[in-house]
This record gives C-alpha cells, structure tokens and sequence, in this order.
C-alpha cells in the first residue's frame, strides 16, 4: 500500500469514527426550506437520513444520521462538510453529485479532484470495488433528493 493510499484510509476511518454534521437538525430550525431523504442500500443495510436546508437557491446546511460500514459513514461526513465549507448553490450541488456518480463508476479510470471535492476525494479509491460503490454514494443519492423535496 503506497502512503498516500494509507493517508486516504486513515482519513476515511476517522471520518467514519468522528463524523462531521451528525444528528438530523430540526425542519424549523433555522430559515429557508428544507428537504429530507431516507435512503436504504438493500445489498449491505447501510441507511442514512440526511436533511438539507436551502435557503434561495443555495444549500445552507446538511445533516445526517445513519448507520452502515466506514465507507457510507465517511462519505456521508465529507460530503456534509464539504456542503458547509461551500455553501453551494442546487446547480452546483447537481454537478459535484453527477461529477462523483461519474468517477466511482469509473472502475478506477477518474480521480476526485481534492480542490472540488476536498476530503470525498479520498473515495476515488472504491470505484475499484464495484460492490463498496453504492456505499459511498449513498449520501450523494439522499443529498439530490433531499434538495428535489425542499
């Protein structure tokens, strides 16, 4: 394993162990509208309900809470951070989603660029896993329809 591959593990593992944005903010919390998704990877159980606040046309805020393997609970963290570091619009949340679809089914050909995708690109690696893909996108899939709904 080189020592970039450990790097990403470990901050795969910490992601997964020290989650970012966890515990469902209240609908009213805060302004804006806001949309909520379950969603369920029948092959493996992983399930994350993630809520989404927009506020206009951007995407003010993302929590979660879930349950499932290191992989589908990191990337639900990083790509919660990764939202509230931005503040990115519905457009550019359509695009970074289409743009991570994209690379993890890749099977290895396309690489996350860390400057878009900061910590998630560390999940380049699963798209050599074909059954740890559903995994990581998980989060990605709740985050498009949470934003339809809100």
């Amino acid at each position: 394993m080189s020592d970039l591959d450990a790097l990403y593990r470990e901050l795969i593992l910490d992601h997964s162990k020290h989650p970012q944005h966890f515990g469902l903010a209240a609908d009213d919390a805060q302004p804006g509208s806001s949309g909520t998704s379950y969603q369920k990877n029948p092959v493996c159980g992983d399930e994350i309900t993630l809520r989404a606040r927009v506020d206009g046309e951007t995407v003010a805020d993302v929590t979660w809470e879930g349950r499932g393997c290191s992989i589908s609970q990191a990337s639900a963290s990083m790509l919660a951070d990764l939202v509230a570091e931005e503040g990115l619009s519905r457009t550019e949340i359509v695009t970074l989603v289409e743009g991570f679809r994209e690379a993890l089914r890749s099977r290895g050909q396309l690489e996350l660029d860390e400057e878009v995708y900061g910590d998630a690109a560390a999940l380049s690696g699963v798209s050599k896993f074909s059954a740890r893909v559903k995994c990581a996108m998980l989060a990605w899939v709740a985050l498009e329809d949470a934003i339809a709904k809100a």
